[in-house]
């Protein structure tokens, strides 16, 4: 894959705090809809599942859209970077599979931000993307607030 020109200005000063709030995604390679076989969706669920058991994320909300993910979290321990890069090597290693792209794009929740709004973004995406006409319909998502 070919480097972005400038690309490295844009992590420049950028760091991860534990406590704070991200929204992440991070997409499959070459947008392939990985995510439309059941089985495929349920497994990075679990690990997502996992990461808040071991108390390293809080999850707030996510949906498992076909051929990436958009995920809410509370940074519990470890930096950004970690997180991400562990959930996709934990889904490869499991599923015996590289499916995912490089990189992800993240933002960090600022204090000014309504979470109930950004988690209502995050689960409508099935819906925007007419994959359903309801939320309830789509199988692969989840918010503690809903």
């Amino acid at each position: 894959m070919k480097p972005i020109k400038g690309a490295e200005k844009l992590r420049k000063g950028r760091f991860s705090s534990k406590g704070h709030v991200y929204h992440c995604t991070f997409t499959t390679n070459n947008r392939l809809p990985v995510f439309n076989e059941f089985k495929s969706a349920r497994l990075l669920i679990s690990i997502l599942k996992k990461d808040e058991e071991s108390d390293l994320t809080k999850t707030i909300a996510f949906v498992i859209m076909p051929d990436h993910i958009h995920w809410l979290f509370e940074l519990k321990s470890g930096s950004l970077s970690t997180t991400i890069k562990r959930v996709k090597s934990l889904y490869s290693w499991l599923s015996k599979t590289k499916i995912w792209a490089e990189g992800f794009h993240d933002h960090a929740i600022r204090a000014d931000e309504d979470l109930i709004e950004t988690a209502r973004y995050i689960v409508a995406n099935p819906l925007r993307a007419k994959l359903v006409k309801r939320v309830g319909e789509y199988p692969h998502w989840d918010c503690i607030w809903l």
